[in-house]
């Protein structure tokens, strides 16, 4: 096998031979971004509804293969808060959260979603993640925010049958027994303070990393778990179980590809943005096929560890470059931190209280609202606005079956996509002033030439289009019975199918029998070809074609 070969299959092999300088910067910044991933990874897995150690197993070997096999440098792979809540969702319906059935359930979806992510990069088919359009993820988005705030408020406050049980009940409860509310409250709340001062007056300074240890210090101090008040607990320290997983049913394998096929395009998009960002900062290329294979494996990966699906960080990554990294050496960094505490330091989040995990989601979910991008689509295209709305309302009642927000986003986009290109822009055009064919109604302008009826469709020539410009030039010509000639300026037509041609012909034979001449011009290559292999080209003749409108023009004129 040759090095080109081998390159292509271990894309690491690409790296650039780092320095010491490099070695430094990125030791650095992989550190930071490590030490904020601890205890965020334990809050993701609490999201996900997994047992704390798995966050951990997700930030590991997943984070080291997605920056292997993956093509953006500073991507952070490993938990994610949306793709943790999507994890959430899916399996709500199928098992109790954090039993081994659950456990189980998220395996096999990571490994399924991995399954997709890698295929589609095995087969070039990256574009495919442009299905969930910008509509779809800003509603999506929008109402995940809201979701994720609303799942931590039970744990942020102390009460965590706020959202299930009899509110009557939940108030006598909290009477009987305030200090576990008042407790909890004052961590949560407490954390949320600290973390927006922090973020603002030093932007700089790891603040995740501070109120953790602060929480932490203070639960194991004032006696935090003897009030009742819940913390984290035993963390399983070591390395991951690296092993199959256990079987399922075959429904539930049936219920989690659906879940598995979403969650692989909205993890890729939410990865996708950041490499996007990445890339344009640091003005380097990026292969969107070559990060679906890294993600892919990733996923496989946290699957195989026993972990839930994870997916590229946009602050994480963020962090990574405002820390001053400089290659992909700075996720292994990070990932030797993940190890660190998985091996040593596991204990010390024993009296973390789980209201300061809930404060940890929360602060960074604020960053995903954007409500104003809702005004924004309305400005540019209420279809799209509309389809924004739908994603987010649909989200939220679904709820927690989110996916079904993202699957009607996608199926009002493409229903919206085919009834806009089903009603395409026909025009009938003349000369202009500058010499070009332009909209003669809008620029109030003659006919081309006496008896000549000149129409432009803006639109490619298929199923969807042809029987709009057939039934526009045939009305046309049914309402101006001095019309002798009609030239067709197909150079906005960049695509013909089948029924195209079949329109064509079908248009000239009709136009036959009124007595009147169909004429071309501008026809691009690939359309020429189409229509050439067809028949076409020949069966309208050499003289009824023209290569330019400008040569159309002239020979129109000298016919009338």
């Amino acid at each position: 096998m040759s090095a080109f070969d081998i390159k292509r299959f271990f894309p690491f092999l690409n790296w650039p031979r780092p320095t010491v300088a490099s070695l430094k910067s990125d030791a650095w910044a992989g550190i930071s971004v490590g030490l904020v991933l601890i205890p965020q990874a334990v809050a993701y897995a609490t999201l996900a509804g997994m047992p704390a150690a798995t966050g951990l197993y997700a930030a590991l070997l997943p984070s080291v293969i997605g920056i292997l096999w993956g093509s953006s440098a500073l991507l952070a792979v490993g938990p994610a808060a949306l793709t943790s809540l999507l994890v959430f969702g899916s399996l709500s319906p199928m098992a109790a959260p954090a039993s081994m059935q659950w456990v189980t359930l998220a395996i096999w979806l990571s490994i399924y979603t991995g399954v997709i992510q890698f295929m589609l990069g095995a087969f070039r088919l990256g574009r495919l993640s442009n299905l969930v359009s910008q509509p779809v993820i800003i509603g999506f988005i929008n109402a995940a925010a809201i979701i994720i705030m609303m799942s931590q408020l039970p744990a942020l406050i102390g009460v965590p049958d706020l959202f299930v049980a009899d509110i009557g009940k939940v108030v006598q409860r909290v009477i009987d027994a305030p200090s576990i509310m008042l407790m909890t409250s004052a961590f949560g709340f407490g954390t949320l303070i600290l973390l927006v001062v922090i973020k603002r007056l030093f932007p700089r300074f790891p603040g995740i990393l501070l109120v953790t240890i602060l929480g932490t210090f203070l639960s194991w101090l004032v006696g935090y778990a003897a009030t009742g008040a819940a913390i984290v607990g035993d963390i399983d320290k070591g390395l991951p179980p690296l092993a199959l997983p256990a079987a399922i049913p075959f429904e539930h394998h049936r219920e989690l590809w659906s879940a598995a096929l979403v969650l692989a395009l909205i993890s890729f998009t939410e990865a996708m943005s950041s490499c996007r960002v990445l890339a344009r900062k640091r003005r380097e290329r990026w292969d969107e096929n070559q990060e679906l294979i890294g993600q892919g494996l990733a996923k496989a990966a946290s699957g195989l560890s026993g972990a839930f699906p994870v997916s590229g960080s946009f602050s994480r990554s963020a962090l990574n470059l405002y820390a001053g990294a400089t290659s992909a050496w700075s996720t292994l960094f990070s990932a030797l931190c993940v190890l660190f505490s998985l091996l040593f330091l596991a204990d010390l989040l024993y009296y973390l209280p789980r209201s300061v995990l809930a404060a940890l989601i929360i602060i960074p979910v604020f960053g995903l609202f954007d409500f104003s991008a809702f005004k924004r689509l309305f400005m540019i295209s209420r279809d799209d606005a509309a389809i924004a709305i739908v994603t987010f309302v649909v989200t939220i009642i679904s709820m927690p079956r989110l996916h079904w927000g993202v699957v009607a986003g996608i199926t009002l986009t493409m229903v919206s996509y085919l009834y806009r290109h089903m009603q395409p822009r026909i025009i009938e055009v003349s000369e202009h002033g500058d010499g070009t064919l332009r909209d003669s109604q809008r620029f109030d302008l003659p006919r081309l030439a006496p008896g000549v009826l000149a129409v432009r469709i803006d639109a490619a020539l298929n199923f969807l289009t042809g029987s709009s410009l057939e039934r526009f030039v045939v009305t046309q010509c049914g309402n101006d019975h001095d019309i002798r000639r009609v030239l067709l300026c197909v150079g906005a037509v960049n695509d013909i199918d089948a029924t195209g041609v079949e329109t064509l012909e079908s248009l000239q034979i009709t136009l036959q029998g009124l007595g009147i001449e169909l004429y071309a011009s501008n026809i691009k290559k690939q359309v020429w070809d189409v229509l050439d292999h067809a028949g076409w080209i020949k069966a309208l003749g050499d003289d009824h074609i023209f290569m330019t409108d400008h040569e159309a023009i002239l020979a129109m004129r000298k016919l009338a």
